[in-house]
């Protein structure tokens, strides 16, 4: 986009030198500017849908410099059923990414992930014995990535308790410094087609202070994504992915925050997006 005051000053000189090309003239800004919307029929996050297995509507901006500065934000609707009190997700980072070549770059960012009016203590009437925590969701991470052609390798680290899990909310200790190694492929299989790979492990700083109803006290898991999506004009992209998590038994009936229901939270489903960035 260009800058109001070179706008003006183009103009300017056109009325001065009718016929004079100006545009190819104008300076190239040193930045970039974009915005994306989507539509999901099911919001996962490192293999555990954030919607209680609903649909999702998530958009974002992001705002890069050619220094390799980057800022951005994305937000998404969430379950109450899992974030107590709270019905949206919503994510500000920010980094560096330095470009060898074409191909290869390094980088490292900081995202907090917050979570406006959701907390513990909002949950329903009896969810909790004895004292009703007082805890947030949000979470502060900070990331390192290497990227080669379509791999991007990623190391993110937790600086704060990981989306509420602490001593107060059922762990033996604070979850600060769980850690969430992740490799993805965004493989170019013909024009505006990609096949899209992922796999992550979420390794829990601490473990729960007791087993859990089935008897599992470990909540780490490993998590991965196979699909495709397709890029057509004007920015337009559809996707479809599965996805799929281990330590089944840990999620597989995890307890809503907002009434009596459970929910397989890693089981293995399917999803859709569509949406567009401009």
């Amino acid at each position: 986009m260009l800058d109001r005051r070179v706008i003006a000053i183009a103009f300017a000189v056109s009325c001065a030198a009718p016929g004079l090309a100006l545009a190819e003239d104008a300076p190239k800004p040193p930045y970039t500017l974009s915005a994306n919307v989507f539509l999901v029929s099911d919001y996962f996050f490192r293999g555990i849908t954030q919607t209680w297995g609903k649909p999702a509507i998530q958009g974002g901006f992001d705002f890069s410099h050619e220094t390799g500065i980057y800022l951005g934000t994305w937000a998404s609707n969430v379950s109450g059923n899992q974030y107590a009190g709270g019905s949206m997700e919503w994510d500000l980072y920010g980094g560096y990414l330095h470009k060898f070549n074409d191909d290869v770059s390094l980088g490292a960012g900081v995202l907090y992930y917050y979570y406006p009016g959701a907390n513990t203590s909002k949950a329903y009437p009896g969810f909790w014995t004895g004292t009703v925590p007082d805890v947030k969701f949000d979470t502060f991470e900070g990331n390192i990535q290497a990227n080669w052609k379509w791999v991007n390798a990623k190391f993110s680290y937790a600086f704060s308790n990981y989306f509420g899990a602490n001593q107060d909310t059922g762990f033996k200790d604070d979850t600060k410094g769980t850690m969430y190694p992740e490799v993805n492929v965004n493989y170019p299989l013909m024009d505006n087609l990609t096949l899209v790979a992922h796999v992550g492990y979420t390794k829990y700083a601490e473990k729960l202070a007791a087993p859990n109803t089935q008897g599992k006290d470990d909540p780490s898991y490993a998590d991965w994504k196979l699909g495709v999506s397709y890029v057509w004009k004007d920015g337009w992209t559809i996707g479809a992915y599965y996805v799929d998590t281990n330590n089944k038994d840990f999620y597989k009936a995890t307890p809503s925050l907002a009434n009596t229901d459970t929910k397989d939270l890693a089981r293995a489903s399917g999803y859709i997006t569509v949406g567009r960035t401009f």
